[in-house]
């Protein structure tokens, strides 16, 4: 397929959508039931040094074999005629490498979790401090509203939605983490590479990346169960967790729900993760060892993984003017969300 045949097929898709205006969308919400179960954490708290090995039943094995363009899903791809055995034996090379990471500590996994008091006000997510009744406001994460009409869909959601409005007077809560398998991670990575040693150098980021992953799929199931314990009898095979069967969500910043990157400045400075993990951020978000995720948790029973998609440049300014933002940094950080331009009616400064 050409480049031209390529950009014909993009516009058709994106002329074939019906955006309706922003007003209507919020109009369209889903309508939910509020009942949020009080935390038993409230607040900060920070891992050093987690245990690989009790990671290892948390990994999500299919995403390694993709970096190594080997397609199929983990246990499955073993039987497959054509890559079954190169896929187990990577696999065993792979094991191998976590059984010398788990030996030296050549991985050092840290994190910080937090849990907060919060409420929704429109499209707004509002984060209180603990301990002060859902009164000092230290955040406001602006959230973004689907305006895509879909043919099995008639509501349009945000991810504000899932957190209990102010004007219902229930106490609600947010979760948010930053997570990452270490410096030394990357710095065992940078010494093989050195050392012109390229498929191990490949091999150990493959499985610092699974470690993070899986510290992720760890961290997220004590929330549940423990930190936050909305879900205290919670008992998931690592299938049943890969198929996301667990209660609540863990979107992160960039992706689908919330396609904004800058949200994970929020989410640093609230945690203080810079100070607490090493961990930072580039000027474009990009998190600093790059084997890291970060997030936020949300409890509610319906709350789901979804994509934004498509908003117009309405919306646009909107959240701009929510994030104090001119509409040119919004647009920049949002461009690729954004049809149905209308550059005439929008005053680009507000």
């Amino acid at each position: 397929m050409s480049f031209n045949q390529t950009i014909i097929i993009e516009t058709h898709i994106i002329m074939s959508l019906e955006i309706i205006s922003i007003a209507e969308a919020r109009k369209n919400k889903k309508d939910i039931a509020y009942r949020p179960v009080c935390p038993g954490m409230l607040g900060v708290k920070t891992f050093h040094n987690y245990a690989v090995k009790e990671l290892i039943p948390y990994i999500d094995w299919t995403p390694f074999f993709s970096g190594w363009g080997l397609k199929g899903k983990y246990p499955g791809i073993f039987s497959k005629e054509k890559v079954g055995r190169e896929a187990r034996r990577i696999y065993e090379e792979g094991n191998r490498i976590l059984d010398h990471i788990i030996e030296n500590e050549t991985i050092k996994p840290k994190g910080v979790i937090g849990i907060f008091p919060a409420n929704s006000k429109g499209d707004d997510i509002l984060v209180y401090e603990p301990g002060t009744t859902h009164t000092e406001i230290i955040t406001t994460l602006a959230m973004l509203r689907q305006q895509a009409k879909h043919k099995h869909r008639d509501t349009f959601m945000s991810l504000s939605d899932f957190i209990a409005p102010r004007e219902t007077g229930e106490p609600d809560y947010i979760g948010m983490f930053a997570l990452t398998s270490g410096f030394e991670a990357e710095q065992y990575v940078q010494k093989l590479k050195k050392e012109n040693d390229v498929y191990n150098s490949l091999m150990f980021r493959f499985i610092a990346d699974r470690i993070t992953e899986a510290f992720a799929e760890r961290m997220h199931e004590r929330v549940r169960k423990e930190f936050w314990a909305y879900a205290p009898d919670e008992n998931l095979t690592n299938e049943e967790l890969v198929n996301e069967q667990y209660q609540g969500t863990r979107p992160a910043p960039g992706y689908p729900a919330c396609p904004d990157h800058s949200l994970k400045q929020r989410i640093f400075d609230i945690l203080r993760v810079e100070e607490r993990i090493g961990l930072s951020l580039t000027p474009e978000y990009v998190m600093k060892p790059v084997s890291a995720v970060c997030g936020f948790y949300l409890a509610h029973p319906e709350s789901n993984y979804f994509g934004v998609g498509k908003i117009c440049d309405e919306q646009l300014a909107d959240y701009a003017k929510r994030n104090e933002l001119p509409y040119s940094n919004a647009e920049k950080l949002l461009h690729a969300s954004v049809v149905n331009k209308r550059e005439h009616l929008i005053d680009k400064e507000n």
